[in-house]
Protein backbone atom coordinates (compact mmCIF):
# COMPACT_ATOMS: atom_id res chain seq x y z
CA UNK A 1 0.00 0.00 0.00
CA UNK A 2 1.33 3.31 -0.99
CA UNK A 3 1.87 5.64 2.07
CA UNK A 4 -0.24 8.82 2.45
CA UNK A 5 0.40 11.80 4.44
CA UNK A 6 -2.11 14.14 5.68
CA UNK A 7 -0.85 17.93 5.64
CA UNK A 8 -2.86 20.90 7.35
CA UNK A 9 -2.12 24.52 7.90
CA UNK A 10 -3.77 26.01 11.29
CA UNK A 11 -4.36 28.46 13.44
CA UNK A 12 -6.07 28.68 16.89
CA UNK A 13 -8.42 25.63 15.65
CA UNK A 14 -8.71 23.59 18.96
CA UNK A 15 -12.51 23.32 18.21
CA UNK A 16 -12.12 21.40 14.54
CA UNK A 17 -8.84 20.34 14.25
CA UNK A 18 -9.40 17.06 16.28
CA UNK A 19 -12.11 16.81 14.67
CA UNK A 20 -10.34 16.95 10.95
CA UNK A 21 -7.23 14.70 12.07
CA UNK A 22 -9.33 11.82 13.43
CA UNK A 23 -11.45 11.66 10.62
CA UNK A 24 -8.03 10.51 8.44
CA UNK A 25 -6.40 8.54 10.67
CA UNK A 26 -6.02 6.29 7.98
CA UNK A 27 -2.73 8.14 6.72
CA UNK A 28 0.86 7.43 7.20
CA UNK A 29 1.85 10.32 8.76
CA UNK A 30 0.14 13.96 9.38
CA UNK A 31 1.79 16.75 9.10
CA UNK A 32 0.41 20.08 10.77
CA UNK A 33 1.88 23.63 10.01
CA UNK A 34 0.47 26.16 13.38
CA UNK A 35 0.86 29.81 13.13
CA UNK A 36 1.15 31.71 16.11
CA UNK A 37 -1.68 29.51 18.04
CA UNK A 38 -2.63 30.91 21.25
CA UNK A 39 -5.38 28.10 21.91
CA UNK A 40 -4.93 24.14 22.25
CA UNK A 41 -3.96 23.23 18.40
CA UNK A 42 -0.56 22.09 18.98
CA UNK A 43 -1.60 20.74 21.97
CA UNK A 44 -4.51 18.28 20.33
CA UNK A 45 -2.69 17.74 17.31
CA UNK A 46 0.37 16.26 18.81
CA UNK A 47 -1.42 14.32 20.94
CA UNK A 48 -3.09 12.57 17.85
CA UNK A 49 0.24 11.85 16.54
CA UNK A 50 1.03 14.45 14.26
CA UNK A 51 3.93 16.23 13.22
CA UNK A 52 3.82 20.03 14.05
CA UNK A 53 5.64 22.74 12.54
CA UNK A 54 5.18 25.71 14.38
CA UNK A 55 5.86 28.93 12.02
CA UNK A 56 6.40 32.80 13.14
CA UNK A 57 5.43 34.40 9.84
CA UNK A 58 2.71 34.20 8.21
CA UNK A 59 3.62 33.99 3.88
CA UNK A 60 -0.78 33.58 2.73
CA UNK A 61 -2.46 30.45 2.15
CA UNK A 62 -0.41 29.03 -0.76
CA UNK A 63 2.77 29.14 0.64
CA UNK A 64 1.75 27.93 3.54
CA UNK A 65 0.56 25.19 2.62
CA UNK A 66 3.66 24.47 0.46
CA UNK A 67 5.61 24.48 3.74
CA UNK A 68 3.15 21.59 4.77
CA UNK A 69 3.74 19.56 1.59
CA UNK A 70 7.47 20.53 1.86
CA UNK A 71 7.18 18.64 5.50
CA UNK A 72 5.66 15.51 3.92
CA UNK A 73 7.30 12.28 2.79
CA UNK A 74 4.39 10.16 2.04
CA UNK A 75 4.26 8.86 -2.09
CA UNK A 76 0.60 10.65 -2.24
CA UNK A 77 -0.52 13.68 0.21
CA UNK A 78 -3.69 14.12 1.29
CA UNK A 79 -4.19 18.15 1.85
CA UNK A 80 -7.82 19.07 4.01
CA UNK A 81 -8.21 22.87 6.05
CA UNK A 82 -8.91 22.55 9.97
CA UNK A 83 -12.38 23.19 9.44
CA UNK A 84 -13.02 19.74 7.08
CA UNK A 85 -13.36 16.50 7.76
CA UNK A 86 -14.29 13.49 5.84
CA UNK A 87 -16.99 10.72 6.44
CA UNK A 88 -16.05 6.67 6.02
CA UNK A 89 -17.18 6.50 2.71
CA UNK A 90 -15.01 9.11 1.22
CA UNK A 91 -12.20 7.41 3.29
CA UNK A 92 -12.78 4.27 1.75
CA UNK A 93 -12.87 5.87 -2.02
CA UNK A 94 -9.51 7.63 -0.92
CA UNK A 95 -7.55 4.45 0.18
CA UNK A 96 -9.26 2.76 -3.14
CA UNK A 97 -8.05 5.56 -5.41
CA UNK A 98 -3.89 5.88 -4.22
CA UNK A 99 -3.77 1.71 -4.27
CA UNK A 100 -4.71 2.00 -7.84
CA UNK A 101 -3.19 5.31 -8.71
CA UNK A 102 -5.28 5.63 -11.60
CA UNK A 103 -4.77 9.34 -11.91
CA UNK A 104 -1.52 11.47 -11.26
CA UNK A 105 -4.46 13.38 -8.61
CA UNK A 106 -8.10 13.52 -7.73
CA UNK A 107 -10.37 16.60 -6.94
CA UNK A 108 -13.74 15.70 -5.16
CA UNK A 109 -17.21 17.69 -3.87
CA UNK A 110 -16.88 19.83 -0.96
CA UNK A 111 -20.11 19.89 1.40
CA UNK A 112 -19.88 23.69 2.94
CA UNK A 113 -21.83 24.60 5.96
CA UNK A 114 -22.71 27.97 6.69
CA UNK A 115 -23.44 27.87 10.71
CA UNK A 116 -24.29 24.58 10.69
CA UNK A 117 -26.73 24.61 7.68
CA UNK A 118 -25.49 22.75 4.34
CA UNK A 119 -25.87 25.13 1.42
CA UNK A 120 -26.91 23.85 -1.38
CA UNK A 121 -26.72 26.30 -4.00
CA UNK A 122 -25.28 29.99 -3.96
CA UNK A 123 -22.30 28.21 -6.50
CA UNK A 124 -21.08 26.20 -2.92
CA UNK A 125 -22.35 22.93 -4.28
CA UNK A 126 -20.66 20.80 -5.46
CA UNK A 127 -17.28 22.73 -5.42
CA UNK A 128 -14.77 20.01 -6.33
CA UNK A 129 -11.12 21.06 -4.87
CA UNK A 130 -8.14 18.86 -5.81
CA UNK A 131 -7.32 17.56 -2.60
CA UNK A 132 -5.55 14.34 -3.26
CA UNK A 133 -2.26 13.83 -5.42
CA UNK A 134 0.81 11.84 -6.04
CA UNK A 135 3.72 13.89 -4.44
CA UNK A 136 5.92 15.55 -6.72
CA UNK A 137 3.01 15.48 -9.21
CA UNK A 138 0.67 18.87 -7.29
CA UNK A 139 2.10 22.07 -5.34
CA UNK A 140 0.16 24.93 -4.40
CA UNK A 141 -0.37 28.16 -6.36
CA UNK A 142 1.69 30.83 -4.54
CA UNK A 143 -0.92 32.82 -3.53
CA UNK A 144 -1.93 34.52 -0.56
CA UNK A 145 -5.57 33.59 -0.66
CA UNK A 146 -7.98 31.01 -2.38
CA UNK A 147 -4.61 28.68 -3.25
CA UNK A 148 -5.20 26.15 -5.74
CA UNK A 149 -2.97 22.84 -6.56
CA UNK A 150 -1.22 23.08 -9.81
CA UNK A 151 -1.12 19.39 -10.92
CA UNK A 152 1.21 17.98 -13.96
CA UNK A 153 -0.89 15.04 -15.39
CA UNK A 154 -4.13 13.77 -15.35
CA UNK A 155 -6.69 14.69 -12.50
CA UNK A 156 -9.62 12.40 -11.76
CA UNK A 157 -13.09 12.72 -9.40
CA UNK A 158 -14.28 11.23 -6.68
CA UNK A 159 -18.08 11.02 -5.70
CA UNK A 160 -17.84 11.54 -1.79
CA UNK A 161 -17.37 14.74 -0.49
CA UNK A 162 -15.03 16.25 1.81
CA UNK A 163 -17.25 17.76 4.67
CA UNK A 164 -16.91 21.84 5.33
CA UNK A 165 -18.00 23.93 8.12
CA UNK A 166 -17.12 26.67 5.83
CA UNK A 167 -18.76 29.55 8.54
CA UNK A 168 -19.56 29.00 12.50
CA UNK A 169 -21.79 31.57 13.58
CA UNK A 170 -22.09 35.02 12.78
CA UNK A 171 -19.04 36.63 14.38
CA UNK A 172 -17.08 33.36 12.72
CA UNK A 173 -18.19 35.23 8.93
CA UNK A 174 -17.38 38.82 9.65
CA UNK A 175 -13.73 37.41 11.40
CA UNK A 176 -13.27 35.97 7.95
CA UNK A 177 -14.69 37.72 6.00
CA UNK A 178 -12.53 40.69 6.90
CA UNK A 179 -9.21 38.63 7.01
CA UNK A 180 -9.41 37.31 3.82
CA UNK A 181 -10.33 40.63 2.16
CA UNK A 182 -7.50 42.59 3.65
CA UNK A 183 -5.20 39.36 2.07
CA UNK A 184 -6.54 39.54 -1.31
CA UNK A 185 -6.82 43.42 -1.03
CA UNK A 186 -2.94 43.38 -0.83
CA UNK A 187 -2.85 40.50 -4.01
CA UNK A 188 -4.92 42.78 -5.79
CA UNK A 189 -2.89 45.52 -5.42
CA UNK A 190 0.23 44.06 -6.20
CA UNK A 191 -0.78 43.03 -8.84
CA UNK A 192 -1.49 46.82 -10.09
CA UNK A 193 -5.79 46.45 -9.77
CA UNK A 194 -7.23 50.27 -8.51
CA UNK A 195 -10.93 50.79 -6.71
CA UNK A 196 -12.96 53.01 -4.89
CA UNK A 197 -15.86 52.79 -2.99
CA UNK A 198 -18.51 53.23 -5.93
CA UNK A 199 -16.63 50.38 -8.01
CA UNK A 200 -16.91 48.46 -4.45
CA UNK A 201 -20.51 48.82 -4.05
CA UNK A 202 -20.75 47.79 -7.52
CA UNK A 203 -19.51 44.64 -7.41
CA UNK A 204 -20.72 43.46 -4.33
CA UNK A 205 -24.08 43.91 -5.48
CA UNK A 206 -22.99 42.36 -8.38
CA UNK A 207 -21.55 39.59 -5.90
CA UNK A 208 -24.97 39.20 -4.24
CA UNK A 209 -26.96 39.10 -7.51
CA UNK A 210 -24.98 36.18 -8.90
CA UNK A 211 -24.87 34.06 -5.40
CA UNK A 212 -28.65 34.29 -4.51
CA UNK A 213 -30.43 34.85 -8.39
CA UNK A 214 -28.26 33.22 -11.10
CA UNK A 215 -26.82 30.56 -8.11
CA UNK A 216 -30.44 29.40 -7.21
CA UNK A 217 -29.21 30.98 -3.99
CA UNK A 218 -32.85 31.71 -2.87
CA UNK A 219 -33.81 28.02 -2.65
CA UNK A 220 -31.81 27.88 0.56
CA UNK A 221 -33.78 30.10 2.08
CA UNK A 222 -32.63 32.41 5.16
CA UNK A 223 -29.43 30.11 4.81
CA UNK A 224 -29.33 31.56 0.96
CA UNK A 225 -29.84 34.56 1.83
CA UNK A 226 -27.17 34.66 4.31
CA UNK A 227 -24.92 33.26 2.39
CA UNK A 228 -25.52 36.23 -0.46
CA UNK A 229 -24.92 39.02 1.90
CA UNK A 230 -21.54 37.07 3.32
CA UNK A 231 -20.06 37.15 -0.18
CA UNK A 232 -21.48 40.79 -0.85
CA UNK A 233 -19.75 41.89 2.67
CA UNK A 234 -16.67 40.26 1.65
CA UNK A 235 -16.76 41.25 -1.98
CA UNK A 236 -16.97 45.16 -0.72
CA UNK A 237 -14.48 45.26 1.68
CA UNK A 238 -11.88 43.28 -0.90
CA UNK A 239 -12.52 46.03 -3.58
CA UNK A 240 -13.01 48.93 -1.19
CA UNK A 241 -9.20 47.96 0.64
CA UNK A 242 -7.59 47.97 -2.54
CA UNK A 243 -6.54 51.51 -2.30
CA UNK A 244 -4.97 51.90 1.27
CA UNK A 245 -3.82 48.37 0.11
CA UNK A 246 -1.61 50.39 -2.51
CA UNK A 247 -0.88 53.56 -0.29
CA UNK A 248 0.27 51.50 2.40
CA UNK A 249 2.81 49.38 -0.45
CA UNK A 250 3.49 52.27 -1.90
CA UNK A 251 5.07 54.32 1.76
CA UNK A 252 7.07 50.40 2.20
CA UNK A 253 8.62 51.24 -1.33
CA UNK A 254 9.28 54.54 -0.31
CA UNK A 255 13.17 55.12 -0.19
CA UNK A 256 14.59 56.04 3.54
Amino acid sequence: MPRLSLIVIARNEEGSIGRCLRSASFASETVVVVNHSTDKTVEIARSLGANVIETQDWPGFGPQKNRALDAATGDWVLSLDADEWIEPALAAEIQAAVERAGADAFEMPRRSRFCGEIVHHSGWWPDHVTRLWRRGRGRFADVAVHERVIVEGRTARLKQPIEHDAIADLDDARSKAARYAKAAAEELAARGKRSSKAKAAARAAGAFLRTYVWRAGFLDGATGLAVARYNADYTFQKWSGVTDARTARERAERPG
